[in-house]
């Protein structure tokens, strides 16, 4: 990557520096040109001076950024890593006890709710089975016995209407018709007693070729990606071995063990930027959620969790280094951090000025005080109102050293 970087500067300075040329020749004309256009006419300013044509502009990919006042933010900084979002993270556990025959998911799998990932073989439900069966016949049996005493209920009626059957008997009748009813409820209750136990051993839903009806099948409950399979064929497992994870690879949220001392201040609603470690140019917003509590009595360190803003921001369990903001304090003087640059010893930034389609630009030495990644307090050296150069500052830089090591010769 550090190669890459340099080898792109090198390869646009080198463009800037033809551009200049064809537009002006050699240095000293340039200066020459730039001291015409309105540039300080001291020697010792001119070398630190460029005008850069709209050719060489472009190629350059100058942004400009007017300096301002702002609401200063403390900034946190503190490492944190992307897991997944305990919410969006289901882990399946054993339902039963048994061996597990078949495991037909693998870590990085799509699977969606209710489909089958692992085959117990289990006596449990051969016996829920079994019962199933048996209650099934057993409402079988109500029915009839049910039908029957209704049958013979309404013919003790009849009789009794007629007065050819007493009082008593009829009563009897009645009370064995009752007696059926409530068996068959109990009947009935009993198969949906055994059905949901095979339906909670079996779950709903097709069942994949290949299993049979003694086998306990575990489905997911949610859809989502495989991320953890603790089970092994052949293994022997118990009521809540740990099975199968499934989570939303896209649902993550970032958790940061901020110190002690840096904590204060920090609630729920506090912005928060991050990087990936391996892509520290990508820049990506979050909210913190949750400020826990309590301190780690090891680290004396507080966990503090963010919900990521947006796109997918990487991969669950990556690196980042991340910014806390606080609250802002009183306005200050600042600049995007692009635009200052480091130069023979002085810390300066590129204030800019345009000249028809071109641009002249003068490194002015600044002093700096507190910094973020994105910008920098200044002290002493611009005002407000000052236009600087941001992105493309690093190109500006080379050409004015070109031109002050051409004046110093």
């Amino acid at each position: 990557m550090r190669f890459t970087m340099h080898t792109t500067l090198r390869t646009g300075i080198l463009a800037v520096t033809m551009a200049l040329a064809a537009c002006g020749g050699s240095p000293e004309s340039a200066n020459s040109a730039a001291t015409g256009a309105g540039a300080p006419a001291d020697a010792a300013l001119i070398t630190d001076t460029a005008t850069f044509s709209a050719q060489a502009v472009e190629i350059a990919g100058f942004t400009i950024d007017t300096v301002a006042m702002q609401p200063w933010q403390a900034v946190t900084m503190v490492p944190g890593r992307l897991m997944l979002d305990p919410q969006a993270l289901e882990t399946i556990g054993s339902i039963t006890e048994g061996r597990i025959t078949k495991v037909m998911a693998r870590v990085g799998d799509r699977v969606r709710a209710g489909q089958v990932l692992v085959a117990i073989h289990s006596h449990e439900i051969m016996d829920a089975r079994s019962a199933l069966s048996q209650a099934t016949a057993q409402v079988t049996a109500a029915v009839a016995e049910r039908d029957l005493a209704v049958t013979g209920a309404e013919r003790a009626k009849r009789l009794f209407e007629a007065k050819a059957m007493a009082r008593a008997d009829v009563e009897r009748a009645d009370v064995a018709r009752q007696v059926a009813a409530a068996a068959y409820e109990r009947a009935v209750a009993e198969r949906a007693r055994a059905t949901a136990l095979v339906d909670h051993l079996a779950g709903l839903g097709p069942t994949p070729a290949g299993l049979d009806e003694h086998e306990v099948l575990i489905r997911t409950p949610i859809s989502g990606v495989v991320t953890a399979r603790d089970a092994q064929p052949g293994t022997v497992v118990l009521p809540g071995t740990p099975l199968v994870t499934v989570g939303d690879p896209t649902r993550l949220q970032l958790q940061m063990r901020v110190p002690e001392a840096q904590a204060v201040g920090m609630q729920a609603g506090s912005r928060v930027r991050f990087a990936l470690t391996d892509a520290p140019d990508v820049r990506v917003d979050a909210v913190v959620t949750r400020v826990a509590p309590t301190v780690d009595t090891l680290t004396r360190t507080i966990e503090v969790l963010a919900q990521p803003r947006g796109r997918s921001v990487g991969r669950a369990e990556s690196f980042v280094q991340a910014e806390v903001l606080g609250k802002g304090t009183a306005p200050t003087l600042t600049v995007p951090s692009l635009a200052v640059q480091a130069m023979n010893g002085d810390t300066v930034v590129f204030v800019a000025e345009r000249q028809g389609a071109g641009v002249f630009v003068a490194a002015t030495p600044v002093r700096v005080g507190r910094r973020t990644t994105e910008r920098v307090e200044i002290l002493a050296g611009l005002k407000s109102g000052a236009t600087v150069i941001v992105r493309g500052a690093a190109i500006a830089k080379a050409e004015v050293l070109k031109r002050r090591m051409a004046g110093e010769e």
